[in-house]
């Protein structure tokens, strides 16, 4: 492999990524907040734009429908609806980024939670003319669950209020009377109208009374490096990397994405669940070795000593080692509509380690709408959240979703059908 150390060029390929994702009650203008994200930053190409153009036209909506930039799918476009999760991808002179699309229907609660998991930041869009509703409450409850660092509540649809100033504060005092029983560090607020454009790229000459920045230089300046554990090393293993050629015979790399933490030839290291130590002898890409790498780059590892490892073994730092146990408890959203079954058997997946699991106890559900546990319910179906116990055939390697949320998640499979029933945050 190659010897030469190196560091990556300036360049698109390592413009800093920002993940965010959409949510909002139906018809609060989610899609139309990124098709016009996307049309004034000048990322659409003149197909995309003749084609909802002219499908536009076929629906005899007045203007150019920007929603129909996201609703791929048929049915969405004939209902005027999101109903599953639609990716996008865009980029400023600043900053990448992917845009995940979800769905407002209650029952699609699950697809917020597939489209949030990994987001940095969250978008929340509230229609100025109904202000804080239930769904919104749904929303930010999910965004603090997931952890999402970073949560901006778009007051949409200033334009059917008159852009009235006093419209859009107590939105902002009413959210953060709720927001104060969450765990979300960082909320923004911004006043917009994503049909004509509003303080979405460009700032409005009709909110003078604000002078908050604009929707896009948000989300091209927020400060996301520091949302990443860079303290605690946790590099779970995917794949032992032996090519066994003339030109490297002895090579044997450990390669996956490190979860937390910063890695650097020299450093000791210990390797779960053997305990086992060594030193990294080097860190390698496809394009060279690193002088160090840090989460969440995707490297390979090799060691100064040859040891058994393999995939779903963890290699971290000699301190603040994750906690191994079988016994986890975590906070479960359910994603299928058989609801889950106590004393059931399911598959666990945990960063690369696979291991199968039996539901032990729900401790206790949630209601969303009042942030209150809900005891002696047991029954936990499609889109309910809750706190549950299960019980591992083998002990997983985690932190707490609070400090790692690479390695405090889970899913949970049905072995029967292998489909992915449910989404963990471990406590």
């Amino acid at each position: 492999m190659p010897k030469h150390k190196t560091n990556p060029a300036p360049g698109y390929l390592d413009m800093e990524l920002l993940r965010f994702t959409t949510a909002g009650s139906v018809d609060d203008g989610k899609s139309t907040l990124i098709g016009r994200l996307l049309y004034d930053s000048k990322a659409i190409f003149e197909d995309q734009m003749e084609s909802i153009t002219s499908a536009s036209m076929r629906k005899g909506d007045e203007d150019v429908n920007l929603a129909l930039l996201t609703d791929g799918l048929r049915a969405e476009r004939e209902q005027g609806i999101t109903i599953d999760v639609a990716y996008r991808y865009f980029a400023t002179p600043r900053r990448k980024f992917i845009i995940a699309d979800t769905p407002g229907h209650i029952q699609y609660t699950r697809n917020m939670v597939t489209g949030a998991s990994t987001a940095n930041l969250a978008l929340i869009l509230v229609d100025a003319r109904y202000g804080i509703i239930e769904q919104t409450l749904r929303h930010a409850y999910i965004a603090s669950l997931l952890m999402i660092p970073h949560v901006v509540i778009c007051v949409n649809k200033m334009d059917l209020v008159g852009f009235q100033q006093k419209v859009f504060d107590d939105i902002r005092a009413n959210f953060l009377t709720f927001a104060g029983k969450l765990n979300i560090k960082d909320i923004r607020f911004v006043p917009i109208s994503a049909k004509y454009g509003d303080n979405v790229v460009d700032r409005s000459i009709n909110t003078g009374w604000y002078d908050g920045p604009t929707l896009m230089y948000l989300l091209e300046n927020i400060h996301i490096a520091g949302d990443l554990n860079l303290s605690d090393v946790r590099f779970p293993v995917q794949y032992v990397i032996r090519p066994q050629s003339d030109k490297f015979p002895d090579y044997r790399g450990y390669s996956g994405r490190l979860a937390g933490g910063i890695m650097k030839p020299g450093d000791r290291v210990k390797i779960l669940p053997s305990g086992l130590e060594s030193t990294i002898k080097s860190i390698d890409t496809f394009n060279g070795s690193l002088e160090y790498a840090l989460a969440p780059q995707s490297v390979s590892v090799i060691l100064e000593d040859d040891l058994d490892i393999s995939r779903g073994d963890m290699i971290t730092g000699l301190l603040n080692l994750p906690r191994e146990d079988q016994v986890i408890r975590l906070m479960v959203c359910w994603l299928h509509q058989t609801p889950l079954h106590i004393g059931g058997k399911y598959m666990v997946r945990h960063t690369t380690r696979d291991v199968k699991c039996i539901v032990k106890e729900v401790n206790h559900k949630m209601d969303i709408s009042t942030l209150e546990n809900i005891y002696g319910d047991k029954v936990v179906g499609l889109n309910d959240i809750a706190c549950i116990s299960i019980r591992t055939t083998r002990p997983l390697f985690y932190d707490s979703y609070r400090i790692n949320r690479n390695t405090g998640s889970l899913i949970l499979i049905d072995e029967a059908t292998n489909e992915t029933v449910g989404a963990g945050m471990i406590i």
